[in-house]
């Protein structure tokens, strides 16, 4: 799993996946920016009371917690554009992986768009839980960390699954290799967890779960 780590690294940074990194990485940096105006101008009609100095220190205050906030706020960006690329990344990775097999068939646009809202939704529930515990010494990071794991770890298979198998089916093999998932969830949480590098996380998390769903293809049940 190391080496599909290190190898989904690299790719996607290789030139044919230039043009759909750039694309997400310009959809993933304006979704963030979206949210990060509209929480900024919610704050600050909240605080335009008492004295000028107190109202401009709690405008700092809030703007360094929507930095925190925003850190919580990635892995469900991340989700909803996963939802978009997916299939461009998954193809060009399956293509390097074994150029002589079929390649997966692209998920209905509605299934991938309802699966990355829904995930997106239960990743803003328990961030919000896991940012509960950012006072807590160590619980906090994870906390963050296991949550993701599972989350991402989660949808990134199932929608890279979907390309050869209905969801159903889907759903079951990630279930039934559950532990194998989560590991590789782990990883894409800890990709999550480094700043900057965390915009790609929808590239490299698909290139991953795409090399993943492969390897335990041929130890799927029928």
């Amino acid at each position: 799993m190391i080496s599909d780590a290190i190898e989904s690294l690299l790719q996607i940074f290789t030139p044919p996946f230039r043009a759909t990194l750039l694309k997400s990485l310009a959809l993933t940096v304006g979704l963030l920016i979206v949210v990060w105006l509209a929480l900024d101008r919610l704050l600050v009609s909240l605080v335009q009371i008492g004295p000028s100095w107190l109202a401009t220190a709690l405008s700092i205050l809030l703007g360094l917690g929507l930095l925190v906030g925003l850190a919580f706020l990635l892995a469900p960006v991340t989700s909803l554009v996963a939802s978009f690329f997916l299939d461009d990344i998954a193809g060009l990775v399956e293509r390097a992986i074994d150029p002589d097999s079929s390649p997966g068939r692209p998920a209905p646009a509605l299934a991938s768009a309802l699966l990355g809202a829904r995930f997106a939704l239960l990743s803003i529930a328990i961030n919000l839980g896991a940012l509960i515990l950012l006072f807590v010494p160590g619980l906090n990071l994870v906390a963050f960390i296991g949550a993701n794991g599972y989350l991402l770890g989660r949808e990134y298979f199932e929608l890279a699954a979907m390309r050869f198998r209905p969801p159903a089916e889907a759903r079951a093999m990630r279930q039934h290799f559950g532990l194998s998932v989560f590991l590789a969830g782990l990883i894409i949480a800890g990709f999550v967890a480094i700043p900057l590098l965390n915009l790609f996380t929808p590239l490299f998390a698909t290139a991953l779960m795409t090399r993943l769903h492969k390897r335990l293809s041929g130890a799927a049940p029928r």
